[in-house]
C-alpha cells in the first residue's frame, strides 16, 4: 500500500531541484567571468579563471548550506 502523500512535500522537491540550478549557474557564470578576466588582463603565472571558479563553487556550496538549514528548521 501506498503512503499519503504529505503537504507540501512537492514543494521540497521544486526547492531542491531549483538549488542544484542556482549552484550550476553561479558556477558557470563564475567560469565565464574568470574567462574574461584572463582575456582581458593576460598573465603567465596567475589564472583568473581558476581563482574565480573555485570562488563561484564556494559561494555556490555556501548558498545551499544555507538553503538547506533554513528548509530544515
Amino acid at each position: 500500500m501506498e503512503s499519503p502523500k504529505e503537504p507540501g512535500n512537492g514543494k521540497q522537491w521544486i526547492k531542491f531541484t531549483s538549488l542544484g540550478l542556482q549552484m550550476g549557474i553561479t558556477i558557470y557564470l563564475g567560469s565565464l567571468l574568470g574567462e574574461w578576466l584572463d582575456d582581458k588582463y593576460p598573465s603567465e603565472s596567475f589564472s583568473y579563471f581558476k581563482i574565480v571558479t573555485l570562488i563561484a563553487v564556494f559561494i555556490a556550496i555556501v548558498s545551499v548550506i544555507r538553503e538547506v538549514i533554513k528548509m530544515n528548521n
